[in-house]
């Protein structure tokens, strides 16, 4: 009689750490899911929107662009919030906010409405990415972060897949309307199970889920890290020292905004980890505002097949994410301090030299298994910097910090569709008749041509994380291991 192994469900209890921080990772998971696949409605019913409203794919990258930039605007002050107010309230607020803009999309009589509705659903999204990175911290020790963001982000990428999926499904099998009505419809009962069931937890990293803070004697310092210490060891048995001019001595809680702007651009890995992350997002902003009208023009799918392939993307996405993040913290717990930018510059690297050649082939059966690799791999770039982002950071700026962050990496990214449809347009073939992958905008070829140009910015973020931010890591982790323990 043959032994079985773990059920699938047990590996996932044990990958979270045990079954309450399963939970809470699914509902962290969720919010961030729900906001993804709510922002990617518009990108899979472009095709029936640009014939339902007469335009075209700049007019469509700019519906994407302005719910981007609002969401920019609003995560400033929901970065305060973040740092001052009860957390679980707040995100559950927004989640319902954001959830009637939606209701209000799938009305809208004309590209006017439309875009207003798309103002109002990046209004509500704002806060999602600090609320939940600062809960994240408090919550989760840091040794398990790069594991803990995996498993979260998985569920931010298989939302943004699920999200595409059942509104290109409605949008071919009902209507575009119907793709918001729809989507629109898990936001009050995640609203109910946020409020319900995510504890608030203390503030300063000192409230693990399931798990009682670790004791330390042997060097204060250590106290900082309550959840598992391994990190921060690592820094303090290294020597590494701090940047003196860094460390604060006070608690930052009530500093006002324009002095945590400052500080959190002062440190130098944060700053790389923003400009890396911009970069790789931006990318991956424009290929998801394109990826459906890609796909029926470069292959000749129909929607329904070109939406169900979104599906295996999105497993893709999910296998990077749940690879990359553990890697991470088995390579620190081995003793590589700077594992976590290291682990995602390659991750970009192996991205670039997968993504080309997808992009290059021309047979499907050939080329999509190259690119699945690839987008593997554009998704493993996230855990680790998203962990290393805490490291780095007093526990009383995670909201600010994560703000800020999304600020940037918002404003930077929510041009991402309008360039590549206006890239598309520009790089489309000239002086031919169009054919079935040249209908669409810019059409597949354009498309094909604007994809390939761009993965110039993931070669860029790759290099910035592996010459720079690997070197500048250990001591802006010092720095903050020494600011928690001055603040204690």
């Amino acid at each position: 009689m043959t032994s079985r192994g773990p059920r699938p469900f047990d590996r996932l209890v044990d990958a979270a750490g045990g079954r309450s921080q399963l939970r809470t990772v699914g509902l962290l998971s969720g919010a961030l899911a729900l906001a993804a696949g709510d922002q990617t409605i518009v990108g899979a019913v472009a095709p029936d929107l640009k014939v339902a409203l007469g335009v075209d794919n700049t007019a469509v990258g700019l519906l994407i662009t302005a719910a981007s930039l609002v969401g920019a605007a609003t995560t400033l002050p929901f970065g305060m919030l973040a740092d001052r107010t009860t957390r679980v309230r707040l995100l559950t607020l927004c989640v319902l906010s954001w959830s009637a803009s939606i209701v209000v999309a799938g009305f809208a009589p004309n590209y006017v409405t439309l875009l207003i509705a798309q103002v109002a659903l990046g209004a509500g999204i704002g806060a999602a990415t600090p609320v939940v990175a600062s809960l994240t911290g408090d919550l989760f020790p840091a040794a398990s972060r790069g594991r803990v963001y995996g498993l979260i982000l998985a569920g931010e990428f298989l939302g943004a897949a699920t999200g595409l999926v059942l509104a290109g499904e409605m949008a071919a099998w009902w209507s575009w309307r119907g793709s918001f009505w729809v989507l629109a419809l898990p936001g009050p009962v995640l609203a109910y199970a946020l409020a319900r069931h995510l504890p608030e937890p203390r503030r300063g990293g000192m409230d693990p889920v399931g798990a009682d803070p670790v004791s330390t004697d042997s060097h204060p310092e250590i106290k900082a890290d309550q959840g598992s210490p391994t990190l921060t060891r690592l820094v303090v048995d290294a020597g590494v020292p701090p940047h003196k001019k860094l460390v604060l001595s006070h608690d930052p809680t009530h500093e006002s905004f324009r002095w945590a702007l400052r500080y959190v651009l002062s440190i130098r890995t944060n700053v790389l980890i923003i400009i890396a992350s911009a970069l790789a997002y931006y990318y991956v902003a424009g290929l998801q505002a394109f990826i459906v009208v890609w796909l029926r023009g470069r292959f000749d799918f129909t929607q329904g097949v070109a939406t169900l392939l979104l599906m295996t993307v999105g497993i893709a996405v999910v296998v990077g994410t749940l690879v990359t993040g553990p890697l991470s913290d088995r390579f620190i717990a081995r003793g590589a301090i700077a594992a976590r930018p290291l682990v995602a510059g390659i991750a970009c690297l192996v991205a670039v030299a997968f993504v080309l050649p997808g992009l290059l082939i021309s047979a499907f059966l050939l080329a999509w298994p190259i690119l699945l690799i690839g987008a593997a791999a554009i998704g493993g770039t996230n855990p680790p910097l998203d962990a290393a982002r805490l490291d780095i950071m007093h526990s009383r700026l995670w909201g600010r910090a994560e703000s800020v962050r999304t600020f940037i990496q918002t404003l930077f990214k929510s041009s991402a569709p309008l360039v590549f449809g206006w890239l598309s347009v520009l790089l489309s073939p000239a002086g031919r008749a169009q054919d079935a992958a040249d209908t669409q905008g810019g059409g597949a070829a354009g498309l094909t041509r604007a994809l390939i140009v761009m993965l110039l910015v993931i070669l860029i973020a790759g290099g910035l994380l592996l010459v720079s931010a690997r070197r500048s890591y250990p001591r802006d982790v010092a720095t903050a291991i020494a600011s928690e323990a001055a603040t204690r």
